[in-house]
């Protein structure tokens, strides 16, 4: 394998506020984005403002997205979640604030045995996040 697997995140119509939501969070950039309606493929008119391919870049965190297909559902669950190693405590403080601010804490930021600051946030979008500062 070339590369570490992508975390590919599936949205019911809103990925373009969740690009959004995480380019503040994060303070990093969309890198493309491509609707339904700029396919080369024939799709219903009302799905053409829905993302169909979406990238956002934040240092080496890389994460792709789009919305459903339309009459796909989308199923919400806790079997996958997103680890990020911070890089400080006042960049972990900080990214815990945000997610905590509109979505839920499922463990609060707190110093673990295993020499870290660690929390468990679900964001707005019911994804949830492992964050991580290991101290030196």
């Amino acid at each position: 394998m070339k590369h570490q697997a992508t975390p590919y995140l599936t949205f019911d119509g809103n990925a373009r506020e969740a690009l959004e939501y995480y380019k503040e969070v994060f303070q990093g950039e969309i890198l493309s984005i491509q609707t339904f309606g700029e396919a080369d493929f024939p799709t219903p008119p009302e799905a053409d403002d829905r993302i169909m391919h979406a990238q956002f870049k934040k240092d080496d965190l890389f994460i792709m997205m789009s919305d459903a297909f339309l009459g796909q559902s989308i199923e919400t669950g806790n079997r996958i979640s997103l680890a990020l190693e911070l890089e400080s405590e006042e960049e972990i403080q900080k990214i815990y604030d945000a997610f905590s601010q509109s979505g839920s804490v499922l463990m609060e930021l707190q110093d673990t045995f295993w020499g870290a600051k660690y929390a468990k946030v679900k964001d707005r979008f019911d994804v949830i996040w492992d964050l991580n500062y290991t101290k030196a």
